[in-house]
């Protein structure tokens, strides 16, 4: 299935949320070094989240290179920081094995894969050739050593032992297990700051994301004796900060890995869970998260836009979160609301929301997408909408319309800068002029509304989310 965006970011964004979902790699079509550097920063976002990509650049015909035309560029030095595993194609006969091995690499690791295509491959003599199924190696499971120690810190701990989850063990029965030891022996369970993917809702088991500012992220790590990583890297701070440490768990923790990101997450947490004996048996009951009272009215906020998601979010949908600033509040809630998986901007380079929502729908065509999106980042990827037209894809987009950079407002305040001077400021707000963004939508074939109350979002909402097809709703907040 060939899909078409207008910019490479929208495409790359748009691998990264297929890979996800899918667990199985979506392939770019890049045109040389300039359009792999358009879409890089998405890519970066798709390497944090070790997703699945394979990207093809097309590239010169190698006979041309050494001329220096006006798109020559080292197309393998601006790939590889994005990627874990580059390869050059020599020639036509070069090109079924290079597609296997880039296959098996964004599977192994996993992660971005990138196959550089000079042209000339496609026009030139090759031999015949039979397409074969590319062998992908089995990931490995904790070793007995891994095991032992993360056993006996969990037996010993007492509640002060946490299990630091990502990837598989966010979802399904990696996730279930993860539950199980936690309820059997009071570990605690966190995820990262930033969720590539993650199963939440009613019925799931609870985990707590570590904040994103450092002064509560501290807090949230403080008492720990024991952290155990399971398919994550030990927690830093996302900045540094005067006076802050970047390390987040408290000096006297002992930093236990059990699976990294390539390892088999799920059957290593299955396998400290028989050593622990709780491989069997039901989950202890986790205290239910409960929704606020009351419907929220009146003027809207980011706070009722949380509040009435998570309370009509039908089950089974996909949340793409990129709200930023905004939309904090719907982690919290999420654990209330209806089954749901819940993906985010995994390396901070922003504008992934509109795409990722995109490869989404594409992998889950069944599911509503739902885009918790900031407007600044937003106006990156824009062009996302679009495709979302073009291939009639069922995603709900939610801007929150704050017409700011707030984030950059947040992290100035973080460094001290109280009073902002006139350049400052005026770099950090996008009021003059305001976005349309219903207009924006409409030019791009997405119908969509504004709303201004909470009356106003609620009615929109409930229409949009049992309408399929693309639709956007402008928050004004």
């Amino acid at each position: 299935r060939c899909i078409l965006g207008l910019f490479e970011g929208v495409v790359t964004g748009a691998a990264d949320g297929y890979g996800r979902m899918a667990g199985k790699p979506a392939a770019t079509l890049l045109h040389t070094g300039p359009g792999l550097a358009n879409g890089l920063a998405n890519l970066h976002n798709a390497k944090r989240a070790h997703t699945p990509v394979i990207n093809i650049v097309g590239d010169h015909a190698n006979f041309h290179l050494r001329y220096d035309a006006p798109l020559t560029s080292d197309i393998y030095s601006l790939a590889a920081p994005m990627s874990n595993w580059v390869q050059r194609i020599k020639g036509p006969d070069d090109v079924g094995a290079a597609i296997e091995a880039a296959y098996a690499a964004s599977l192994k690791m996993p992660g971005v894969a990138t196959v550089i295509l000079p042209a000339d491959a496609a026009w030139s003599e090759a031999a015949p050739a039979s397409a074969r199924a590319a062998a992908v190696p089995a990931r490995p499971i904790a070793s007995e050593a891994a095991l032992r120690e993360a056993a006996q810190a969990i037996r010993q701990g007492a509640g002060r032992t946490g299990l630091l989850l990502a990837g598989e063990a966010l979802r399904g029965e990696g996730l279930e297990m993860a539950g199980r030891i936690a309820g059997a022996f009071g570990a605690r369970l966190f995820s990262p700051v930033l969720i590539a993917r993650a199963e939440r809702g009613r019925g799931r088991a609870a985990f707590a994301r570590i904040p994103y500012p450092v002064e509560p992220a501290l807090d949230a790590l403080r008492e720990l004796d024991a952290l155990i990583l399971v398919g994550e890297a030990e927690p830093v701070a996302f900045f540094a900060y005067p006076g802050m440490p970047s390390r987040l768990a408290p000096p006297r923790c002992q930093i236990l890995s059990l699976a990294t990101a390539s390892d088999d997450q799920t059957g290593s947490l299955a396998a400290l869970g028989e050593k622990l004996g709780v491989a069997a048996g039901k989950r202890p009951a986790a205290r239910r998260a409960g929704m606020p009272e009351g419907t929220p009215s009146g003027a809207l906020n980011e706070d009722a836009i949380s509040v009435l998601l998570a309370e009509m979010l039908p089950e089974g949908a996909i949340v793409c979160d990129e709200g930023l600033t905004s939309a904090r509040r719907f982690f919290e809630l999420g654990a209330a609301a209806a089954p749901h998986d819940y993906l985010m901007n995994t390396g901070g380079s922003i504008g992934i929301g509109i795409p990722l929502a995109c490869g989404a729908a594409v992998a889950c065509p069944d599911r509503k997408v739902v885009t918790l999106q900031a407007d600044g980042s937003g106006l990156y990827t824009v062009q996302g909408l679009w495709t979302q037209a073009r291939e009639n894809l069922d995603v709900l987009t939610i801007v929150f319309a704050n017409h700011a950079y707030a984030i950059l407002q947040i992290e100035m305040r973080n460094l001290g800068v109280k009073n902002f001077g006139r350049n400052a400021e005026r770099m950090m707000s996008l009021d003059a002029p305001k976005v349309d963004w219903v207009g924006m939508a409409r030019s791009m074939g997405v119908d969509g509304a504004r709303a201004a109350t909470c009356e106003d979002f609620s009615t929109l909402l409930a229409r949009a989310l049992k309408t399929k097809g693309p639709y956007l709703i402008e928050a004004a907040i």
